[in-house]
């Protein structure tokens, strides 16, 4: 009997309910908000339900995450090992070439003004920055958290871990993601507070047609360009360029298939779940994270306003041609910040299309952002 009663016991202790902290249960809450953002609101879902179901999973089942030299049979977690991916900056740098793989490069470069537009965007990162050192962060901490402003989760990733940030790699790369899926919700305010409904209803010109050869010399000359003045950009660049290439060639069809349809949502997987799961609530529930959290916030909405006033002055001195609008979308995350240009546009007016055009400044955007990591790692020796 006491056999039985003893065993019981010990299978009753193993549940969760008896090893879990008031902060993981905290953190289970906040894993199921985000899935109902991502599944009843649809924020981008493919980046919020891996990254909520990471956290789910290592809140109820820490080992998940567990190093090998902690587990009495030398094996660690099963996300542990999606983690050190990230950390060697090998998920990144894929997403980025299925990004180049299904993207379409053609509206900057029938606009080559877009990059000025995706250059003022990045003005948010570097007011994070500051910000950052100035909250007492440490000078590649604050750079690795600054890159939140640009609106970009792969890239966050990838600085945090060459700069030897991976302690905060969890907060900044949610912090990051949860910002790319709030772009809706974030955006229109600020758009809408830095320009009139005037500015806000001008129709902008049909693009100019692109050939077939200015799309395959584009990425060629941008990587060699990019690269040879900061070589530490090449494994976003140069991979955000190859898939791109590999899409405007025309020669390796099977190979653009796969780097934007199987392989890149098996990187999504991979990198989400293990995002997720790197906020155990004992890494997460601490004020750095909050910290890393509003100056998120900041980063993205002066991001925003800059690419938004640089537009206003576009659009002043192009003769009232160019709307502001399109500027908030040089944030990056691509192509939804397109899609909110095109959207804060139709409400005022239904038969205004932005949406090609913000996808120059938008796809600016990501080299920007690209190059401002190169940029902290030239200065930090990286």
């Amino acid at each position: 009997m006491s056999y039985i009663s003893n065993t019981l016991s010990n299978l009753i202790h193993q549940t969760a309910f008896f090893n879990l902290t008031w902060g993981n249960y905290l953190m289970i809450i906040v894993a199921c908000v985000f899935l109902y953002l991502a599944i009843a609101k649809g924020f981008e879902p493919l980046l919020l339900v891996p990254i909520a179901f990471g956290m789910l999973l290592v809140n109820i089942y820490p080992d998940i995450m567990a190093l090998p030299e902690n587990m009495s049979n030398g094996v660690g977690g099963l996300l542990h090992y999606f983690y050190i991916l990230d950390e060697w900056s090998i998920l990144p740098s894929l997403i980025f070439m299925g990004v180049g793989a299904m993207t379409d490069f053609g509206p900057l470069i029938a606009n080559p003004l877009s990059f000025l537009l995706g250059a003022a965007a990045q003005l948010g990162i570097y007011m994070a920055y500051f910000l950052a050192i100035f909250l007492g962060f440490n000078g590649k901490a604050a750079a690795a958290i600054s890159i939140i402003g640009g609106a970009d989760g792969p890239t966050s990733i990838f600085l945090a871990g060459k700069l030897g940030q991976t302690t905060l790699m969890g907060p900044i790369a949610v912090a990051a993601y949860s910002y790319m899926s709030l772009v809706p919700i974030i955006q229109p305010p600020i758009m809408k507070l830095f320009t009139t409904k005037e500015e806000r209803q001008i129709k902008m010109g049909q693009l100019r047609p692109v050939s077939k050869l200015e799309k395959i010399l584009f990425p060629i000359i941008i990587t060699i360009v990019v690269c040879m003045i900061l070589p530490t950009t090449a494994p976003l660049v140069g991979m955000l360029m190859l898939g791109n290439l590999f899409r405007e060639c025309g020669v390796v069809r099977q190979l653009t298939e796969t780097a934007s349809n199987a392989l890149m949502y098996i990187v999504v997987i991979l990198l989400g779940t293990s995002v997720g799961a790197s906020t155990s609530a004992e890494a997460f529930l601490n004020w750095d994270t909050l910290k890393i959290v509003f100056l998120g916030l900041v980063a993205f909405a002066f991001g925003t306003m800059g690419g938004v006033l640089l537009g206003k002055v576009m659009c002043k001195m192009s003769g009232g041609k160019i709307n502001p609008l399109i500027g908030s979308a040089g944030v990056s995350a691509v192509p939804m910040a397109a899609r909110v240009s095109q959207k804060v546009g139709a409400e005022e007016d239904p038969t205004n299309f932005l949406l090609m055009h913000a996808m120059g400044p938008n796809v600016a955007g990501v080299i920007g952002t690209a190059v401002a990591a190169g940029t902290f790692m030239a200065i930090f020796g990286v």
